[in-house]
């Protein structure tokens, strides 16, 4: 580990002095304004509108946006309206990949979601095999647009479809160059550098019961797993943290999005909860000497539960209530 670099920060990305001329993301404000972190974003895409610049935000890495699955679609998306924002309203070019979905449909679905928020160019690209992943048309439409969409469905489908290909590499590229990236579901799972591929539900961990496999490489700081609470999924969790405690676990409730700002500081949108799972302190795991099927041993992991609002900084670990909830208490 590169000397400075906090537990399960990637050494060669930026990192954020939050003591040191506050930005709309630094803790140290007594005061935190509801959806501040995406103050400097929206800026940022009114100048790149205006100038005529391609892409969005050329330099700055784009948002990472995990979903927890079963997002509210009709009455109130607000998740999606999120989404939409930040990649620049109605003058967005959303992207959509339904790769891990086994319904033929659910690219057209999204794509019509889109539209009635208000995009008018939402293209579904549907990546069925790992030919069409080179096809240079559909690369193109994911060169050009400000936000990518990874539908729900198999996450072992998107790794194993789209896992080193060009359709990976571009969505790396284009998010280090500013685009906005989404998944829910099993889109959420495949983000991150190691990805839960399946495994058992329940409380507590044990051997055998989590299953990871490389995922898309987008962050390495964080670990998603999604459904979380609907699904009981707390023990595989903390089981792939124990394997090698460095990244962050994170548990997304369904209709729940972390809004994670180029700068690595998230919000949490939605209705649910995010379960987090800060390894940094462990003092013992006992994954190593357990048998299959066993429940394992963990001291010292640190927990930590948010809701709409909250604001977690992946770099520094410190984690704050919304400013509702600040006010209340």
């Amino acid at each position: 580990m590169a000397a400075g670099v906090a537990p399960g920060r990637n050494a060669s990305g930026p990192t954020a002095d939050l003591t040191q001329n506050p930005s709309p993301t630094a803790f140290g404000r007594a005061n935190l304004a509801p959806f501040n972190i995406f103050d400097r974003t929206l800026e940022r895409e009114r100048a790149v509108r205006t100038t005529g610049s391609q892409g969005v935000g050329v330099g700055t890495r784009g948002f990472i946006v995990p979903i927890g699955g079963a997002e509210e679609k009709l009455r109130d998306p607000a998740i999606l309206k999120r989404f939409v924002e930040i990649c620049g309203g109605r003058d967005a070019r959303i992207a959509i990949i339904p790769t891990a979905s086994a319904m033929a449909d659910t690219g057209h679905q999204y794509e019509e979601l889109f539209r009635r928020i208000g995009v008018a160019d939402a293209v579904s690209l549907p990546f069925d095999s790992r030919a069409d992943c080179e096809r240079a048309d559909w690369l193109e439409g994911l060169r050009s647009a400000h936000g990518i969409f990874l539908t729900g469905g198999n996450q072992l489908r998107l790794s194993t479809t789209l896992g080193g290909t060009s359709v990976a590499q571009v969505i790396r590229e284009r998010n280090q160059a500013g685009a906005h990236v989404a998944g829910t579901s099993a889109g959420a799972a495949f983000m991150s550098e190691h990805m839960i591929a399946f495994g058992d539900e329940g409380s507590t961990p044990h051997a055998d019961m989590v299953t990871l496999a490389p995922g898309l490489g987008l962050t390495h700081d964080i670990i998603v797993d999604q459904h979380f609470r609907q699904r009981d999924r707390l023990g595989r969790l903390l089981s792939a943290l124990s394997y090698n405690p460095r990244p962050i676990g994170m548990g997304l409730d369904e209709d729940t999005a972390a809004f994670i700002s180029p700068d690595d500081v998230f919000e949490v949108i939605g209705s649910g909860a995010i379960t987090l799972l800060d390894p940094s302190a462990i003092e013992y795991s006992s994954m190593d000497s357990q048998r299959r099927h066993e429940p394992v041993s963990v001291i010292g992991m640190q927990l930590h539960v948010l809701i709409h609002g909250g604001l977690y900084d992946l770099a520094t670990r410190e984690a704050r209530p919304g400013a509702t909830v600040a006010e209340k208490s």
